[in-house]
């Protein structure tokens, strides 16, 4: 795995832990924030060939 997917993949996993916790605190404005980014880092993903597992909400 090279650095490239290494970092997209963690970026992932770390905004979907960032985006359960918005929603669990009721957080309706971050988990926007987080919904938001999560969505553009797979987008990056998928435009680069990486493939990223089922999201977790």
């Amino acid at each position: 795995m090279d650095a490239f997917t290494a970092g997209i993949l963690q970026r992932i996993k770390n905004t979907e832990a960032d985006l359960d916790r918005a929603r669990e605190t009721g957080d309706d404005f971050l988990a926007d924030v987080e919904q938001a980014e999560l969505e553009d880092l797979q987008r990056l993903a998928s435009e680069h060939g990486v493939e990223v597992g089922a999201p977790s909400a």
